[in-house]
């Protein structure tokens, strides 16, 4: 199973994301989308799983989703500080259970594994600003083991 990981877009989609993401199974996207649109031409590649982000107004997308895929549970929330959750995440944290929670928000890229959970955000795919380097990155398993790769777009 192959994952295309992307948060933050803002409204644009670099064009060089489709080919990066060519082959995946399926995508996520953390939040900040902009348009429906987006989330559209991003299902010509693979199914997406997508949040809603604090500049998302109107999109029709949960705050939170948990997937599962090939025996592989994601928690996708747009803001997460890991290792310091809110109430309400902590909740769903202790409740789901997951392999992997998957944010963005920040901005930057992030790794970090907390007890049996992977923190994981795969920078920004949007436009450039605040000088920070622009990313998306792919995460794949097999037998058990998990492999992530951040991409960078600059």
């Amino acid at each position: 199973m192959k994952l295309g990981l992307i948060s933050d877009t803002h409204d644009y989609l670099d064009p060089r994301v489709l080919k990066m993401f060519a082959g995946v199974n399926h995508i996520l996207h953390a939040g900040d989308v902009g348009q429906f649109s987006l989330i559209v031409e991003l299902e010509q590649i693979a199914p997406v799983t997508a949040v809603t982000g604090n500049t998302d107004e109107g999109l029709t997308l949960r705050e939170t989703e948990v997937v599962t895929l090939d025996g592989k549970k994601f928690l996708i929330h747009h803001i997460v500080t890991p290792g310091v959750a809110s109430p309400r995440i902590a909740a769903r944290l202790r409740l789901e259970k997951p392999d992997v929670v998957m944010f963005g928000h920040t901005h930057k890229p992030f790794a970090q594994q907390i007890d049996q959970t992977l923190f994981f955000n795969p920078g920004y795919a949007g436009r450039q600003r605040f000088e920070l380097e622009r990313s998306v990155a792919t995460m794949e398993w097999s037998d058990g083991l998990l492999s992530y790769r951040f991409i960078p777009l600059n």
